[in-house]
């Protein structure tokens, strides 16, 4: 009895997570709040990205030097040179599972 409801919860908590990250749409997200600044690729090569010196996330010693939890803290918290705002932050507008795809996206734009 025990291993079936534990059978049911299990299959209803994985139907449901994956619901939930099926509906974002990550490369719309993307689209909306990040590639005015960072390009569509991840170059940076934005107007706005060169005045802000951004790092190109195509190159591989970029993203080693990047760690997880640095995106993280940008994507939730937003990113303050001399007292403004670069980045404004995301945390009341992304949950953890959606800055993970975040993280993931970037990871991808990398070139070999």
């Amino acid at each position: 009895m025990n291993t079936i409801k534990l059978t049911t919860i299990a299959i209803g908590l994985c139907t449901s997570s994956s619901l939930v990250a099926s509906d974002f749409d990550i490369a719309a997200a993307w689209e909306k709040d990040c590639r005015k600044c960072h390009a569509e690729d991840g170059s940076g090569l934005t107007k706005k990205g060169r005045k802000l010196r951004l790092k190109d996330y195509r190159k591989a010693e970029v993203q080693a030097k990047m760690s997880d939890e640095e995106i993280v803290k940008a994507i939730k918290d937003g990113v303050e040179k001399d007292g403004e705002f670069t980045m404004n932050p995301y945390a009341e507008d992304y949950t953890v599972e959606e800055i993970h795809a975040f993280i993931a996206y970037i990871r991808a734009m990398k070139k070999e």
